[in-house]
């Protein structure tokens, strides 16, 4: 495969013209997703280019993306570089600007694969960083990328009350946005101190790259579209599909029976088809218990169902399917127990607690929506 037999992204841009980065050491926040137009690995192709690097810095489920959710990093070097691995995740404010002043770096690059949701994180860690190295006066260049697929936005923005590091600021649920973009927004009017940004913009295409995984339960474009929905099930009591081969595709409960599956097909929701299914997680929720729910099909290729609610809602579906069990249910607890002192967890993926409120009132998604946060200025 040529190197520009595929979309070409900022790290393809330095490493074409390292004269793109500035001069001095440089720490990269990054992961194995990260890759060129030719599927090599980022931090190889980098120091092929004589960019120096001084260390690796890795996000949530660690630099090469085997962690579950809320693990970090699970070695401290890279074997093939030799460079050290530094684990940024939960360090908090505190912790990052020592991991960054210790670091011995002059700069630091960000590349991340992400893909375009507020409650993934990797745009929180690059957030994260940006305010760290702006209280340490880091200059940070953005290598952006080429979002998986080319999807608009949609759906609430944020209370405070619920910023969260799966939510920083009131971005859409869906933002659609490359993170370089996300980057400047942040820059210009969110940062406490000023921070030296540069953005390498990438050439390529959304959504024609071929997909390489960020983390465990992100294997196919597929999930990509159904996760700013079906993500919405990690703050309930039913299995997201975690420990299966299908993530955020299949769902229930052991307490779940054929009756969920029907009902959900009744509703004849826009660009999905649903099927009775079975699984017994291996981890996650109702880990080696059988389960019993349905499977999210797609009726349309990700690429085209994410540019149009009308081919796809994964709003409407996290809706219907959360209403639905409310509904079929109600012996059961429905929302995922919460952590003393802090809003429920639902009401930090959504961003306020219009949601949750919302289902137990038996609100419409419109009526939610109304009773939600808008989203910020999608521009910088």
């Amino acid at each position: 495969m040529s190197p520009t037999s595929q979309p070409l992204s900022g790290l393809d841009r330095v490493c074409a013209d390292p004269g793109t980065l500035r001069e001095g050491t440089v720490g990269l926040l990054t992961h194995s997703a990260a890759v060129t137009s030719d599927l090599a690995r980022g931090a190889d192709a980098l120091l092929d280019a004589g960019i120096p690097l001084r260390c690796l810095i890795s996000p949530e489920h660690g630099y090469w993306g085997t962690g579950q959710a809320g693990d970090g990093n699970d070695e401290d070097r890279d074997p093939a570089t030799g460079l050290p691995v530094l684990d940024a995740y939960e360090a908090g404010a505190d912790g990052l600007d020592r991991l960054l002043s210790e670091a011995g770096i002059d700069h630091m690059v960000v590349d991340l694969q992400d893909i375009g949701c507020r409650f993934y994180t990797y745009m929180w860690s690059m957030v994260d960083v940006m305010g760290a190295c702006a209280r340490l006066g880091l200059p940070v260049t953005v290598l952006d990328r080429p979002a998986p697929l080319p999807a608009t936005a949609i759906g609430p923005g944020l209370d405070p009350r619920c910023a969260s590091f799966v939510g920083r600021l009131g971005v859409p649920l869906r933002h659609g946005e490359r993170l370089g973009d996300i980057a400047r927004i942040v820059a210009a009017r969110h940062l406490a101190a000023p921070l030296d940004l540069e953005v390498v913009d990438a050439p390529g295409e959304d959504g024609a790259a071929p997909w390489v995984p960020p983390s465990p339960n992100m294997p196919t474009l597929d999930t990509v579209a159904l996760y700013p929905g079906t993500g919405l099930l990690e703050g309930t009591t039913l299995s997201e599909g975690r420990g299966t081969t299908r993530p955020f595709e299949l769902f229930g409960a052991p307490w779940c029976g054929p009756e969920l599956a029907a009902r959900l097909r009744d509703l004849e929701l826009p660009g999905i088809a649903i099927r009775e299914a079975v699984f017994r997680p291996t981890h996650g929720d109702h880990v080696g218990e059988r389960v019993h729910g349905a499977q999210v099909h797609l009726t349309a290729p990700p690429r085209e169902a994410v540019r149009d609610t009308a081919l796809l809602d994964p709003l409407a579906l996290a809706h219907a399917v959360i209403a639905t069990a409310a509904e079929l249910y109600p012996q059961q607890r429905v929302w995922r127990e919460q952590v003393p002192g802090r809003p429920e967890f639902i009401d930090l993926l959504w961003g306020s607690s219009a949601f949750r409120e919302g289902i137990e009132d038996r609100a419409s998604l419109e009526e939610i929506l109304a009773a939600s946060p808008a989203p910020i200025e999608m521009r910088a």
